[in-house]
């Protein structure tokens, strides 16, 4: 089944309901005259891009103070979309109600767990309000126009007021300002055809790749010296379990460069050297 791309617009899959920072993160990519679709889960964000329900895909893969998101680093093993552009979202926290609410009659706040525990100065100066977690930031806000409830509030994006026709009761309500979630944008062959990354669009470049080695003394050392030997900037290392093999790990590693300059490919062929299992992810511009 071929991917689909509708009129000039690419369909972009995302997990979370409409206004999620998901959303922002794929406005910001591809501008805001994209077409969506929102996931329930992130596997079935993958699985309409295998399926050919979606032409790309914009997920996180890690944020400044929560980490990791460690189920995505796993999907992109699995399903081997490669990586075609990255960007990072300030989370800006907003509590948002129906209109016609007002601050003062709001007693409870719902949103995403993460989302509850990064607003905690919020609930400390309000503690007539109670924390209710719900499974997404924007399905809240969707949830409270639906049920047009009285008493409670959302806490989600500016986009999710935006969609849903509620009101922004204040604004900025995280207690770290410095919070970010890194997204990686996806694609399926068409997509690539249809919407190329221009090699100019930016001097700087990032690679990501996945390896595994043998466990012996040593192995690790020895292919991130690959980089090192090259003068290659790594940027992120991250280890997760590797199936099937009980305390043996995957690497993944970002680092600044392109795969066709001399010095990346001579660091890949010495890892592929070294390695059981090496996979190159994706090579993109170095996002903002």
């Amino acid at each position: 089944m071929t991917a689909i791309i509708r009129g000039s617009q690419p369909l972009i899959a995302f997990q979370g309901e409409r206004g999620a920072f998901s959303e922002e993160a794929a406005r910001k990519l591809l501008g805001a005259r994209i077409q969506v679709l929102p996931c329930p889960r992130f596997e079935d964000v993958f699985r309409s891009l295998k399926e050919g329900r979606a032409s790309g895909a914009v997920v996180p893969i890690e944020n400044t103070l929560a980490g990791s998101v460690h189920e995505n680093y796993d999907h992109l093993v699995t399903y081997n979309f490669p990586i075609m552009a990255e960007t990072s979202v300030r989370i800006v926290h907003n509590l948002i109600a129906p209109k016609g609410v007002k601050f003062s009659q709001v007693r409870r706040v719902f949103s995403h767990p993460v989302a509850l525990n990064q607003c905690l100065d919020f609930f400390a100066a309000n503690p007539q309000m109670e924390r209710t977690p719900f499974y997404d930031t924007a399905g809240s806000v969707k949830m409270l126009a639906e049920e047009r409830l009285t008493d409670a509030a959302g806490i989600a994006s500016a986009v999710a007021a935006e969609i849903y026709g509620a009101r922004i009761l204040r604004r900025s309500i995280e207690s770290d300002r410095q919070n970010f979630t890194r997204f990686f944008l996806l694609r399926t062959p068409a997509f690539a055809r249809r919407h190329p990354i221009r090699a100019d669009a930016n001097p700087l470049w990032k690679t990501s790749l996945v390896f595994s080695t043998r466990n012996t003394p040593g192995a690790l050392f020895r292919a991130l010296s690959a980089f090192a030997l090259r003068d290659l900037n790594l940027t992120k290392i991250e280890s997760r379990p590797l199936r099937g093999k009980p305390w043996e790990y995957l690497f993944y590693v970002d680092f600044q460069g392109r795969v066709d300059a001399p010095n990346v490919r001579n660091a890949l062929r010495h890892v592929e050297e070294l390695a059981d299992f090496m996979r190159v992810l994706g090579c993109y511009p170095k996002g903002a």
